[in-house]
């Protein structure tokens, strides 16, 4: 009886904090850690992760759910209403982006966190412009390189995982699929770059102008892989 009172009043405590970390989440109206919400709320983090998974089916079948990416967490809308938020919101987020924009979109949500360099190569051409246009409209975010802090990585935000209408980017069609085509794509033109050189011709740099002039120099078949695999995740983003 003690231990079933003791269980009782856990319940109910871990039922408080979930109302609370609801209305944090709320207020501040973007991701955060576990690790910042237990250090507002004075919580062990244990304590927290259990109350989003209390919350999380609280809120289960409403207008809103709880996003997770990367240790941090937010609220959004449901996928289940992203025909709705899609409806409302679809002409201000991809106009003027074209193909260029959806090329990116995929590349970045299937491959992310992923360098301005291999987006450039897999894309074949430069793609500083298109960037910066996604970053401006909040549909993807640089973070810093941490195997080489001198350069930056471009990951999917929350605002793109709401605008899919998915609550994880694993949740995207065919995702393990898709990300293994890319890897693969990507080792078997390493593997390529990587060969040597015949006597007395000199290696340039991997620069992204040495990428994109050499993307140029693909043969029929080479261009033909990356059109069928450029394809494939736009097709696999539009029907969502």
């Amino acid at each position: 009886m003690e231990t079933e009172t003791k269980n009782d009043l856990n319940n109910g405590e871990i039922e408080k904090i979930s109302i609370e970390i609801e209305a944090i989440l709320f207020w501040k109206g973007e991701p955060m850690s576990v690790k910042k919400i237990a250090a507002s709320l004075g919580k062990k983090e244990e304590e927290i992760s259990s109350a989003l998974e209390v919350l999380k089916g609280k809120i289960a079948g409403r207008g809103v759910e709880l996003l997770f990416k990367d240790g941090e967490v937010m609220l959004g809308t449901a996928p289940s209403l992203s025909h709705l938020i899609e409806r409302l919101t679809k002409e201000e987020l991809v106009r003027d982006l074209g193909k260029a924009g959806l090329e990116t979109i995929s590349i970045i949500a299937y491959k992310g966190p992923i360098s301005r360099a291999d987006i450039d190569y897999i894309r074949g051409v430069q793609s500083n412009f298109i960037l910066r246009n996604l970053q401006i409209r909040g549909l993807v975010e640089k973070i810093t390189n941490p195997a080489d802090h001198r350069s930056f990585l471009y990951r999917p935000t929350f605002e793109l995982l709401q605008f899919l209408g998915v609550s994880k980017i694993e949740d995207l069609p065919e995702y393990e699929k898709v990300r293994a085509e890319f890897n693969a794509y990507q080792a078997e033109n390493s593997a390529l770059d990587n060969m040597p050189k015949e006597t007395g011709e000199v290696s340039e740099p991997s620069t992204i102008s040495s990428i994109t002039e050499e993307s140029e120099t693909f043969t029929d078949e080479e261009n033909s892989d990356i059109l069928e695999t450029e394809d494939r995740v736009i097709e696999q983003t539009e029907n969502i």
